[in-house]
Parts: C-alpha cells; structure tokens; sequence
C-alpha cells in the first residue's frame, strides 16, 4: 500500500498519459497506491482541486497559494480558514519560500507565508512547505509563527536544513528527484531522516522519477520513490509503502 502525498491531479498532462484522470488514477491503484492528496497552489483553480477531491473517495485536497505565483491572488488569512473548513481539505498549502526562481519578491513572499502558517494554527491543518534556496528564511519563520506541523515537500536541500524541520516537528517528503544520478547528497538525506517521518510523493505532473525521467509523471510512479528509499534504507518496498502510509495518516488524518 502506497500514498501519493503531494500531486497535482487537475494539472496532469493526460493527453501525453494516453489516458483520462480516472485511467491515471486507476493505472496507481493497481500498482497499490490508495490514497491521493491533490495539492492546490492558487485560488484561481482551487474549485478544480477540490473538484477532483469530491470526486473520488481516495482523492484528498490542500489549500493554499504557491510562492512562485505572485500573480495569483493574495491569500488572506480569514479566507484560507474558511476554504480549510472543506471536509476533503485536510491541510494548508503549498505554501513557503522560493529564492532560486525568484529573488526579486521575498517579503511578498514572506508576507504570505505568514498567512498560511496563521491559518495553519487557527485550524489545526499541517502546512504543506516548498522551499528552494530560502533555508535560513523558511526555518526562521517557521520558528517565529511557532508552526505546530507539516511536511517539507519535494525536499532537495541538504541534512542540516532537513534536521532543523525535523525538530520543528515536521515530516520530510521525497519525490522522483531522489532516484536522479545527481542526487548523491539528498540520497543521504533519505537515508538518515527517522522512518516514522518520512513521506513519499510524485509531485506529478513534474519530476517523474527513473525510469521515466524526461517524461510526464503521474502518481502510479510513487512506487518507483518507495523503491529507491527501500534500497537506501535497506527495506522492502512493502515496508516503505506500509510506514510512510501510516505517517501519512498521522500527519495529515486522512488516507
């Protein structure tokens, strides 16, 4: 048993996938993922997400405003708690900071940040992190907020950010990227995070993992993630499926 815990199932390029949303969400079943959270990264499409959410009972859904779409808009706190009262909605985000794709609009970003992790404690949802080349920043804040859980998604920063979230309380999540050639250092990351805090995802449509590098990624593919963590760690696949799901089902109570 597998959980996808971060795609983008409205955003799927299903055309390239040969297939509808129902065949990809079919084609992961039958590789055993059972359980989907679709992730929302504006306001603007969030009735899609919720959309796909509603529509199938192994399908969970998050809101929030991704930091590279500053051109969304702005998320407010009081407007984020209402849409978290969704019953599929089971967390805040993606929210965080992204340095590396633009370094022109940290304190909108910042601002925002703020806000989600505001609407995280108010409504006692973990808060679904992307951070890229923002490290000291992202874990200030997070301190400062007093951010109570969540999970760093699609982590590819090094051990020492990795074990400052950790001691925040947070869950770590790794994506296709650690099956990459070049991944050398966050393979050693995934091979020292404690099991009981560590979580899988495709990040699907992006980042498809090898095998399939350079094509379009799709949630059946988080098994290929389970696979390289077991070899990390020395596990079946079976083993890493069954514990990251049940961290899962800790951190977010859905799955």
């Amino acid at each position: 048993m597998f959980i996808d815990s971060h795609c983008h199932l409205d955003r799927l390029d299903l055309g390239k996938l040969g297939t509808d949303l129902d065949g990809a969400l079919a084609a992961a079943r039958t590789r055993g993922v059972r359980h989907f959270l679709c992730v929302g990264v504006d306001l603007e499409t969030l009735p899609d997400v919720l959309a796909v959410a509603e529509a199938h009972e192994d399908v969970s859904a998050s809101v929030g405003v991704h930091p590279l779409h500053l051109d969304s808009l702005e998320p407010e706190i009081e407007q984020l708690i209402t849409l978290a009262a969704h019953p599929k909605v089971v967390a805040i985000g993606e929210t965080g900071l992204d340095y590396h794709y633009d370094q022109e609009n940290p304190a909108i970003q910042q601002r925002r940040f703020r806000k989600h992790i505001e609407a995280s404690l108010r409504t006692r949802k973990p808060l679904i992190v992307h951070t890229r080349a923002a490290r000291e920043d992202t874990i200030a804040i997070l301190r400062e907020e007093g951010a109570f859980a969540g999970v760093m998604h699609c982590f590819t920063e090094d051990w020492d950010m990795a074990k400052a979230a950790l001691d925040l309380g947070f869950y770590i999540s790794f994506s296709g990227i650690v099956s990459f050639a070049n991944a050398v250092e966050l393979r050693d990351v995934a091979s020292r995070v404690p099991m009981d805090r560590l979580l899988i995802e495709t990040d699907s449509p992006w980042l498809a993992p090898v095998p399939y590098r350079g094509k379009t990624n799709q949630p059946a593919y988080v098994v290929d993630v389970a696979k390289v963590i077991a070899e990390l760690r020395g596990m079946t696949i079976e083993e890493v499926g069954e514990t990251t799901s049940e961290n899962f089902r800790r951190l977010f109570a859905a799955g």
